[in-house]
């Protein structure tokens, strides 16, 4: 406690003067409690010298007891030491005898084998003179094994003496099997009934003998009976393409007629699998040797049918040595031989027919090659029947594919002479019957190739059908209604102008209709031969280009039934300008020529929607629009005066042609129409109503209306609007000379022909297409202007429409009204009517 604290506590214990008064008491508690504290110490101290005292004696026993523990420890070590040199003497003695006895037992269980082995050759050497082969056979597996039990005595001279004598043996064994063999299929078997049971017991001997001695044994035997089928089918009279089925039935009653005797061979030996593959190489061999041998092209018939008997005799060998599994093909072929008779001679066209209904494999030439790798010692070991024999065909069938290729051509030629270019009655596909009977005589041909080969041949097959397509869409082409040429036509004004029936606006539907139906068939049928060819050849297959044929067809067809429908406006386009426009009185209804329009369209375009589908309805509205809307434009130039009540009357029939354009939707019965068609119908219509507005303006200001409605058009085109105006050649000059001098920047343009939205086409891209050209009778001061429609900026053009709503309704004064709102704007193209 510092001397803070003992302040700090003398003054808690007493805080005033009459509190001093237990100081005594206090003193005298502090004094009993230090006399207290003492006494614990000393006896503290008293305790901790006796027990260091104490400490000292037990430190003292303990390091006695370990020097005591550490003695004995090192009496066991010493004694233990001993024990282990008594226990490894004992051992020593232990292993010599038990080593001894080991070597003895061994020595005496090898000479006892050896005995066995000696006697055991010399048992096998006296059956193997007597040819007792069953008992040599059992024999030979017991030496056999004794052998092994001496493999590490090779080089004792006794050991090695009998291996010799073995080996000897078996060479006799062997020379005896193979010389009996012999006499087998020379008929000996049936004068001597215990011949096949010798050869039986033979065949265990070879089982004993090594593995090389079977092979060589089955492929003699194999050898030698085919040596008869080579000398047979070698010889001029059978060395024919004709003669080939005559082969697979050669061996077939060889291995009926030899079953019997053939079951001496153990079934692991698998002899009858063995000669047929070898006699399939045979054969494929000769056939190869007659088909190069052939002086001219070998007769599709007989090709054909020795194609069909090589792939039916593969099916068979393929299910015989597949476990009796029975394919899918094979039933197709029995269920078909139940309905058809098997007939020797047949012309092409009933083997066609024949192989309608027959699915093959076809054998891959890689595939073969690795296959006379593989061990071929087991059946299903990877060996593939199917094109063993029949892929030599291959590099031969071009006759067949000039014969497939000569009868489509004579069947398209057939379906096209007997089309009647229209539907039946209540069709609900509108598509020509003669694309479904080409696309039909197409898979058939297809389906009768697939059956005889799936390589080469049927992608040649496969570009036939690009070819005969291709015709047929040139086919389709030839009959759309084309121009009229020549010098007639070019003295009547018609040259190049198609006029359409309304029989001919069908067909062309039809056509239409057709070739989008051959576009998305082509490319299914493309897809399933892909499936279905060999994988080499599945990357070749493609039918674009026959797409792009009937894309052109379908871009051709609505082209021409646009421009055949355009046509029938020209007597509406003429009365438009035969109208007195400048004497006119009133503004009434309609006038005679936009009824005639009407007239027009709700005759034909309901037939059209009908018949096309929405996709390329919609492409013939819009190109209709694109034509039909420039040329009102063109029109209105080759009108004579216009007077002020004539251009309100013609706004009004403009206002008539733009409902009627934006009608034509609902009249082909579609329910939803294409943003873009109708706001493209409104931008064309309102180049005619900006131009008519630029008419109806006062004479002063004319030439600030057309800057803004038709910011980029010609002085040739303004001179044309004064002359409509009817202004003398005095005044126009005026107005000309300040209409260039306030006009430095107006760009005179070559006119291009204004395209309608693009149109997305699932199924075919169509080309777009440029409005008709204008009528040869144009004058020559107008042939600048009247080549082509002007491209207005978007904004002008959204503006000029408006205000042609507005004068079709209120006339001039709205007009007017309009402009004078306009003086508040700060831009746009109005203000320069006021900044002038």
């Amino acid at each position: 406690m510092d001397k803070s604290s003992a302040l700090e506590y003398i003054n808690q214990m007493f805080p005033t003067e009459a509190s001093l008064s237990g100081v005594e008491p206090l003193m005298q508690k502090i004094q009993s409690e230090i006399r207290r504290v003492d006494a614990s110490i000393l006896a503290a101290v008293r305790q901790q010298s006796n027990s260091g005292t104490k400490a000292k004696e037990e430190l003292a026993a303990a390091t006695n007891a370990v020097q005591e523990l550490m003695y004995k420890i090192r009496e066991i070590k010493t004694k233990a030491g001993q024990s282990e040199t008594m226990v490894q003497e004992i051992c020593r003695d232990i292993k010599k005898l038990d080593c001894a006895k080991r070597h003895i037992t061994t020595t005496i269980t090898a000479l006892h084998r050896l005995t066995m082995l000696v006697s055991a050759v010399e048992q096998l050497q006296v059956m193997a003179s007597k040819r007792q082969y069953k008992e040599a056979a059992a024999q030979l597996e017991a030496v056999n094994q004794l052998c092994s039990h001496f493999e590490a005595y090779r080089d004792v001279p006794k050991i090695t003496e009998l291996r010799e004598k073995l080996k000897n043996i078996k060479k006799i064994l062997k020379s005896h099997v193979y010389s009996d063999f012999t006499s087998l299929g020379t008929g000996k078997e049936a004068e001597d009934a215990n011949l096949l049971q010798q050869l039986s017991d033979a065949c265990l001997v070879v089982d004993a003998l090594e593995p090389s001695v079977r092979e060589e044994l089955v492929k003699n035997f194999c050898s030698k009976e085919l040596i008869s089928y080579k000398q047979i089918f070698e010889g001029a009279e059978l060395a024919k393409l004709d003669k080939t089925e005559r082969r697979y039935a050669w061996i077939k009653r060889r291995l009926r007629s030899n079953e019997d005797t053939w079951k001496i061979f153990p079934p692991s030996w698998h002899v009858d699998y063995l000669l047929c593959i070898q006699f399939c190489k045979i054969t494929r061999t000769q056939l190869v040797d007659i088909l190069n041998n052939l002086k001219e092209k070998p007769d599709v018939a007989t090709l054909l049918l020795a194609l069909q008997r090589t792939l039916e005799f593969e099916e068979e060998l393929a299910e015989k040595f597949s476990g009796g599994t029975t394919t899918s093909r094979n039933k197709e072929l029995e269920s078909d031989d139940e309905n058809e008779g098997v007939e020797q001679n047949k012309i092409v066209s009933d083997i066609r027919k024949k192989y309608e209904k027959k699915v093959g494999v076809p054998y891959d030439e890689v595939q073969q090659d690795k296959d006379k790798q593989k061990d071929l010692s087991v059946p299903g070991a990877g060996f593939n029947f199917h094109g063993i024999i029949s892929s030599c065909f291959e590099p031969y069938m071009a006759v067949y594919i000039e014969l497939e290729e000569k009868s489509l051509v004579e069947q398209l030629d057939k379906l096209i002479q007997e089309e009647k270019w229209e539907t039946e009655e209540g069709s609900q596909t509108h598509i020509l019957s003669s694309s479904m009977q080409v696309f039909l005589v197409i898979r058939r041909s297809l389906k009768r190739c697939s059956a005889l080969t799936k390589n080469q041949t049927l992608f040649n097959l496969f570009q036939v059908f690009q070819r005969i397509l291709k015709a047929y869409a040139t086919k389709l082409y030839a009959r759309i209604p084309k121009g009229g040429t020549g010098i007639v036509a070019a003295a009547t004004g018609t040259d190049g102008q198609i006029r359409t029936s309304d029989r001919d606006e069908k067909m062309i539907c039809y056509i239409v209709n057709t070739a989008e139906y051959c576009h998305q068939t082509s490319g299914e049928l493309a897809e399933n031969v892909a499936k279905m060819i060999s994988s080499q050849f599945s990357d070749k297959v493609d039918m674009s280009d026959v797409e792009d044929e009937f894309s052109a067809v379908i871009t051709k067809a609505l082209m021409t039934l646009v421009q055949g429908v355009e046509t029938k406006f020209d007597a509406e386009m003429v009365a438009m300008t035969r109208v007195p426009w400048s004497t006119l009185e009133s503004v009434g209804d309609q006038s005679e020529y936009v009824n005639g329009i009407s007239t027009i369209l709700s005759s034909t375009v309901p037939v059209l929607g009908s018949l096309l589908s929405p996709t390329y309805f919609q492409y013939f509205l819009d190109k209709l629009a694109a034509s039909l809307g420039p040329r009102f434009y063109l029109n209105i130039y080759k009108c004579r005066h216009i007077s002020e009540t004539g251009a309100q009357q013609m706004l009004l029939d403009t206002q008539a042609v733009k409902t009627i354009l934006l009608d034509i939707p609902a009249l082909g019965k579609q329910t939803t129409v294409a943003a873009s068609y109708s706001k493209f119908v409104s931008r064309e219509m309102s180049k005619a109503e900006a131009l008519l507005k630029v008419i109806l303006s006062p004479v002063d200001s004319v030439a600030n209306t057309y800057r803004a409605l038709l910011p980029e058009g010609t002085p040739l085109e303004f001179q044309r609007i004064l002359e409509l105006k009817g202004l003398k050649k005095a005044d126009q000059q005026a107005i000309l000379e300040d209409f260039n001098k306030h006009s430095p920047s107006i760009k005179h343009p070559t006119i291009t022909p204004t395209i309608a939205p693009p149109v997305a086409i699932a199924s075919a891209p169509i080309a777009p297409v440029a409005t008709q050209a204008v009528s040869a009778t144009t004058t020559p001061s107008m042939s600048t202007a009247l080549t082509g429609a002007l491209a207005n900026r978007e904004d002008v053009l959204a503006r000029a429409a408006a205000l042609g709503r507005g004068a079709a309704t209120t006339g001039f004064k709205r007009f007017l009204a309009l402009t004078e709102a306009a003086k508040d704007r700060k831009d746009g193209p109005f203000r320069k009517l006021f900044n002038a």
